[in-house]
């Protein structure tokens, strides 16, 4: 059936009708459509049906939106810290007070239950906002002792060092958990002093659109933060290759993230990239199952398995393999699918019906290789957007649904004997984005934590997330960090002084 409008909330409505006709262009500080006119449409996934028309902007429209970051940069850098964390404050702050219009908004337009972005992801984009706020106020140098020993006579070197911001960054956000992963760029650049152009994802452009609202609200110079909704090929490629740009900070896929570092080469942008993930969870024989069972469905059953960390390769001791794989199927097939707005649905459609049908191909051509689905497996709905939680057994290590990451509610089992074998097996990806392990016993934590080729290791949990905690990934998971202290650093650059006085 199509999306009842009458039943969203009355600013969820107002928003719709304020932004969702064309005008979805913020460059300094106005609200503007594309100069070419042109639009697209954004749609409901659960449904099919249409919310609106995003501006769809072009060349020009990009290079306006950087001249704009980059007239606004320098100003921006020069207010004082605790004038920037103030200004951060109150965007945390009226994220908070506008939550559930934002969590309708997001589950509108990406398709997760209500109850994820408003308990989980929208919370987790208002504390990186607040932490964010403190460090700014937390950026420092050193004084350094230096060995010159050629300074005229009567003088002293003096050496020290200062950290000032990249410049200008155009921020390149994922579809899966729009608001957040947003958050998760805006926060320490504007920490940091740097000035901004974001490109939501075109599946999901208006959270990010209300974001900004929000923004300027809370009293954000006009031009610090402009946003280009657009198709990622043209407007995303573009802004990519901007030699205006100073550094981009994307997430996305490896295959993306790839293009973004051969348009880096422009003008040698500094990159940051949380990229792909095939992140194994490894139950070891003395996992306490209450606790594990439903972590690991969870690990991969959250937002539709649509995360970049989700726990997509299962790896059971072979003593306790066909009761844990039981147990978690059973936890597939007990979780209820529907729109995300209806109250008592767990698990919504994947973004789109391309995406429904891309993940339904991994399945097929899994069944073809001879692997079994447990459970699940099917893709299902009014339009052709939801898959049914899926257990998938029977698999070699070689095949491509063990490798590949399909970005859906998709589990792959397997069992091993010992923990040298697990240990190989996990690290056996092109991907080291995150895994978890469990286990009761303190030496399998602290060995397999070491050995495990991950940017994260959760013990005994998955998908743990706290702004004061770095995230990213190593081998073709990315480069830099997320969040933390960490990610402040990566949007500011050093730089030496030597005098002699």
């Amino acid at each position: 059936m199509p999306l009842d409008f009458a039943s969203l909330r009355p600013a969820t409505r107002e928003f719709l009708a304020r932004r969702a006709r064309g005008e979805g262009l913020l460059i300094d500080g106005e609200w503007r459509k594309a100069a070419s006119g042109n639009t697209f449409a954004t749609l409901d996934p659960a449904t099919g049906s249409e919310l609106g028309q995003v501006a769809a902007a072009g060349a020009d429209d990009v290079n306006d939106a950087v001249a704009a970051a980059r007239a606004a940069q320098v100003k921006w850098a020069a207010t004082i810290p605790v004038e920037r964390a103030r200004i951060l404050w109150k965007i945390a702050d009226l994220l908070e007070a506008n939550i559930d219009e934002l969590a309708e908004i997001e589950t509108l337009d990406q398709g997760k239950p209500l109850f994820v972005g408003r308990w989980a992801e929208i919370p987790g984009a208002i504390n990186q906002f607040r932490f964010f706020a403190g460090q700014a106020m937390n950026i420092e140098g050193n004084t350094i002792e230096n060995s010159i020993n050629y300074q005229p006579e009567g003088k002293q070197v003096r050496s020290w060092t200062v950290r000032e911001p990249v410049g200008v960054v155009a921020a390149i956000v994922p579809w899966n958990s729009p608001l957040v992963l947003t958050a998760m760029k805006l926060a320490p650049a504007l920490a940091a002093g740097c000035a901004l152009v974001l490109k939501p994802a075109e599946d999901t452009s208006l959270s990010a659109l209300r974001l900004a609202e929000i923004m300027v609200e809370a009293g954000l110079p006009a031009g610090v933060l402009n946003v280009i909704t657009g198709l990622g090929g043209e407007t995303g490629a573009t802004l990519a290759q901007h030699k205006d740009v100073d550094k981009i900070a994307f997430t996305g896929s490896t295959a993306t993230g790839r293009a973004v570092l051969d348009a880096a080469k422009t003008n040698f942008k500094r990159v940051t990239l949380e990229l792909g993930g095939k992140s194994p969870s490894i139950v070891m024989p003395d996992a306490n199952l209450d606790l594990a069972i439903p972590g690991v469905a969870n690990a991969i059953y959250f937002n539709g398995g649509q995360v970049c960390i989700a726990g997509s390769r299962l790896y059971v001791h072979r003593s306790i393999h066909d009761q844990v794989v039981e147990g978690v199927a059973n936890y597939a097939k007990s979780l209820k699918l529907g729109h995300g707005l209806e109250a008592d649905t767990q698990m919504g459609p994947v973004v789109s019906l391309r995406h429904a049908e891309r993940v339904e191909g991994f399945l097929q051509r899994a069944k073809g290789a001879g692997a079994t689905m447990l459970t699940g497996g099917e893709r299902t709905g009014e339009a052709g957007t939801f898959i049914t939680p899926t257990v998938v057994t029977d698999v070699t290590p070689d095949m491509e649904i063990v490798r590949e990451e399909v970005f859906g509610p998709v589990l792959v089992a397997q069992a091993f004997d010992e923990p040298e074998e697990v240990i190989a097996a996990a690290n056996d990806s092109e991907y080291g984005l995150a895994a978890s392990v469990w286990t009761e016993g303190l030496s399998n934590a602290h060995r397999m934590s070491s050995e495990i080729k991950a940017g994260t290791v959760w013990i005994n949990c998955h998908a743990m997330y706290d702004p004061a905690l770095a995230i990213g990934g190593v081998k073709q998971s990315g480069w830099g960090r997320d969040s933390g202290k960490q990610a402040l650093e990566s949007y500011l650059e050093w730089k030496t002084v030597c005098a002699v006085v």
